[in-house]
C-alpha cells in the first residue's frame, strides 16, 4: 500500500511539474489532466498486477518491486543511416566484431532471461536488419518457451525485402523509425537517401498483417515540429500507430533543451487539428500515452521521457551488442555479461550478476538537464 501511495504521489508531482510546459489551451489542459489521472490509476493497478504475478523470478525484481519482463537486445552497432539524434556527425568508434555477442551467446542469455520471467524481447541496433543472421536469431528466440512477443525497432531501409522471412521466423511486431514525410528533409536528418524505401517497408508491414505498424517520430524543434499533423494523418486510413517521442540527450547528438518539443506542446497541436482525440486505457507498464481519433483506423501515442517520465512502471532491461547489461536507458551504469559468459560462468552465476544489477536500479532517472550533463554512450551503442 505504501508503494502504491508513493507512486500516486510521484504521479501527482509529475503533473505539477508539467505545468511549466502547458501552452494555455484549455482543451489540451483537459486532455492532459485526464491522461495524468488515468496514469495515476494505472500506477495503483500496476502494484496489484505485480503482486499477482508469480512467474517472475527474484532476479528480475528490483528494490522498488518493479518486475522487469521486457528485454531489449541490441544486435549490432552498425547502421545504414546517420541520424542526427543518434550518431555524431563524425561517426562513432565501433566495437571489434570479436567483442560483440555471437548468435549463440545472444540466444543463451535471452533464454536465461525468458526462463526467469521475461516475456517480451525487442531487437534493436544500430540497425538490426544489417546483421546477416537476423532471421536465424529470430527463429531461435521465437522458439523460447515463455516468450510471448518478439519485436524489432528498425529504420526500414532494408525491411521490405526481409520482412516476409522475418515473419516466418516468428517476428510478432515492429516499430519503424521515421522523422519526416519530406524526402529532402529525410536526407538531411539521416545524412542518407532512402525515404521511399522506408515508406515501402511500412506498406509491406501492413500488407503482411502487422497491426498496428508503429512509426516512431522524434520531434525536434525547427526540424520536423511543423509535420506533427501530417504524421497524424497517416493514421486515418491505415493501421499505423504514430508515436511522437521527445528529443532525448545522448553522447554526440548535440542535445539542447531548445530543440525539445514537450508533450504538452505536441498535444496542443494535435488537439487543435483533431479535436476528437481520446485517451485509451494503457497497460500499467506502458511507456506511451495512447490515443484514438474518431474516424481513424490507426492511433497516436506520446513518449514523454523528458517532461513526464514513467519510471515507476518501468519493466525494461537492455542487453547491448557488446554484451554489457544496462538497467536504465539514461543511467551510465553497465555490467558485462559477455566476459563471465566467455570465462565459463554457469547460469546461476550469470543470474547472480543480473540480479545484483537489477537490485541497484534507481527509482527514477535524473532530470533532463542533469541527463544532458551525464556521460553516457551514443544511442547507436546503447540500442534504440
Amino acid at each position: 500500500m505504501r508503494r502504491c501511495l508513493s507512486k500516486i504521489t510521484e504521479c501527482q508531482m509529475g503533473f505539477k511539474n508539467l505545468n511549466f510546459f502547458l501552452v494555455g489551451s484549455s482543451s489540451v489542459s483537459r486532455t492532459i489532466t485526464t491522461a495524468i489521472e488515468r496514469s495515476c490509476s494505472s500506477n495503483a493497478a500496476q502494484v496489484d498486477h505485480q503482486t499477482k504475478d508469480n512467474s517472475v523470478s527474484d532476479m528480475l525484481i528490483d528494490s522498488f518491486g518493479r518486475m522487469h519482463t521486457y528485454l531489449r537486445i541490441s544486435l549490432t552497432e552498425r547502421c545504414n543511416l546517420r541520424c542526427q539524434y543518434c550518431m555524431p556527425s563524425e561517426g562513432v568508434e565501433l566495437t571489434p566484431n570479436s567483442q560483440l555477442l555471437s548468435q549463440s551467446e545472444i540466444v543463451r542469455l535471452a533464454g536465461l532471461f525468458v526462463s526467469s520471467g521475461v516475456n517480451k524481447i525487442r531487437l534493436t541496433g544500430g540497425e538490426p536488419t544489417v546483421r546477416k543472421d537476423i532471421e536465424e536469431i529470430c527463429l531461435q528466440l521465437s522458439s523460447l518457451k515463455g516468450l510471448k512477443n518478439l519485436a524489432i525497432t528498425t529504420n526500414g531501409i532494408t525491411l521490405a525485402k526481409k520482412l516476409p522471412k522475418l515473419k516466418e521466423c516468428g517476428l510478432d511486431s515492429l516499430n519503424i523509425s521515421l522523422d519526416t514525410l519530406v524526402p529532402a528533409k529525410f536526407e538531411f536528418l539521416t545524412r542518407r537517401k532512402g525515404y521511399e524505401r522506408v515508406m515501402q517497408s511500412i506498406d509491406t508491414a501492413i500488407a503482411l498483417g502487422y497491426n498496428p505498424v508503429k512509426v516512431n517520430c522524434v520531434v525536434m524543434r525547427g526540424l520536423n515540429d511543423d509535420e506533427i499533423c501530417d504524421f497524424v494523418e497517416l493514421t486515418r486510413e491505415k493501421p499505423i500507430n504514430v508515436r511522437f517521442i521527445e528529443f532525448m540527450p545522448f553522447d554526440g547528438n548535440v542535445w539542447n533543451v531548445k530543440k525539445l518539443v514537450p508533450y504538452a506542446e505536441v498535444m496542443d497541436k494535435v488537439v487543435k487539428g483533431f479535436p476528437s482525440i481520446k485517451r485509451m486505457q494503457d497497460h500499467p507498464t506502458e511507456t506511451a500515452k495512447n490515443f484514438t481519433i474518431d474516424g481513424h483506423v490507426g492511433s497516436v501515442s506520446f513518449i514523454t521521457s523528458m517532461t513526464e517520465h514513467f519510471c515507476s512502471g518501468c519493466n525494461r532491461l537492455r542487453l547491448l551488442a557488446d554484451g554489457n547489461f544496462k538497467v536504465c536507458l539514461f543511467g551510465p551504469s553497465e555490467v558485462s555479461l559477455r566476459d563471465p559468459l566467455r570465462s565459463g560462468a554457469d547460469d546461476e552465476a550469470l543470474r547472480e550478476i543480473i540480479g545484483a544489477a537489477v537490485k541497484r536500479k534507481k527509482a527514477a532517472h535524473a532530470g533532463m538537464l542533469d541527463i544532458a550533463k551525464t556521460a553516457n554512450r551514443p544511442m547507436i551503442h546503447i540500442g534504440g
